[in-house]
């Protein structure tokens, strides 16, 4: 009964956390651990019931997480293989790869351990074991929420829609991946007109060193020639990243209203984090997703997943320290 009601104090944490802002990362942890604790309450109950059918769900509950990864690993690296030849060797391009291999070397470093008499093995093993635990959780937690936070459109009026840029093709066109934001802000925009609204909409983008032009005036000249009113448009032409992209559009919105209300527009694999950052930077609103090529959506999701990790870096470093002085111990 204690996990079961484990489960219900952190279920009610994750709904008070999603009502005072839906942004923090900490209502994915929280809704990570009602699960999880969930999960071994109702293995509990299965271990103690004396049947043939509560054995067999057990049996399975607990062998479908290594069939999973073990399936999950193939599918990441077929998923890399398929990057490479469409987007090229770039580090970012490569993380579902890396991320497939990863999970099979923790498999052989395992089973290695259990067939050698080598204690530094075994420690090494079970180490990288309670380690890989820990990642695959907040990894659980990331994507399953930020699939709950890609799921909940913005629904209140805006004062603006703001489009985070991404780069240029050929430093001067816009790409696919920018101009899915670009048609995502614009339903917006209209939906908001529908209600008698009348936003800006703030096309956030500098110039990078290889681009002819800011990406801003490319998604405004994108917009513009497909019928948007120009008027409509405001140019945030500063930012080289999605943080500056965020603080620089604050700037100008506050600048002009403090009580402002808005919708960032991105892709859906960028939104949770871009969400966190908005959070951060003071942006008032919350994040939409567009549509993602389905093939490019590994890869990025990971990425993403990596990059909220560095944010809260101190706070996994000091976990993953704890877990490893744990394992050591034992």
């Amino acid at each position: 009964m204690l996990l079961y009601a484990l489960a219900l104090v952190f279920l009610l944490l994750f709904g008070v956390g999603v009502l005072r802002d839906r942004r923090r990362f900490g209502n994915a942890v929280c809704l990570g651990l009602a699960v999880a604790l969930f999960a071994l309450a109702l293995l509990g109950t299965l271990h103690r019931a004396d049947s043939v059918a509560a054995e067999t769900v057990l049996i399975v509950v607990v062998l479908t997480p290594a069939l999973g990864s073990m399936v999950l690993a193939g599918l990441l690296i077929a998923n890399g293989l398929k990057m490479v030849r469409r987007e090229g060797r770039s580090l970012g391009n490569l993380l579902a790869l890396l991320s497939g291999l990863g999970i099979l070397a923790v498999f052989v470093l395992l089973l290695a351990a259990t067939r050698t008499d080598s204690e530094a093995l075994v420690v090494l093993a079970r180490t990288v074991f309670v380690l890989a635990c820990y990642l695959s959780f907040l990894f659980a937690c990331f994507v399953g929420y930020a699939y709950l936070y890609g799921r909940l459109t913005p629904r209140e009026d805006v004062d603006y829609v703001v489009v985070l840029g991404t780069g240029l093709l050929d430093g001067s066109r816009v790409p696919p991946l920018l101009a899915s934001r670009l048609e995502r802000a614009r339903r917006l925009y209209d939906r908001q007109v529908d209600r008698g609204r009348s936003p800006l909409l703030v096309a956030s983008g500098g110039k990078g060193s290889d681009e002819q032009l800011p990406e801003s005036h490319a998604m405004a000249d994108y917009l513009v020639e497909r019928g948007f009113p120009a008027d409509r448009i405001i140019r945030e032409d500063r930012s080289r990243t999605t943080e500056e992209n965020l603080r620089f559009s604050h700037a100008i919105m506050a600048a002009a209203d403090p009580d402002y209300r808005c919708v960032v527009v991105t892709n859906n694999f960028h939104a949770f984090r871009a969400a966190v950052f908005a959070r951060r930077e003071g942006v008032r609103g919350h994040v939409a997703g567009s549509p993602t090529a389905a093939y490019f959506w590994p890869s990025a999701t990971i990425r993403e997943f990596v990059a909220v990790l560095v944010i809260y870096r101190w706070a996994n470093l000091a976990v993953g320290a704890l877990l490893v002085l744990e394992s050591l111990s034992l």
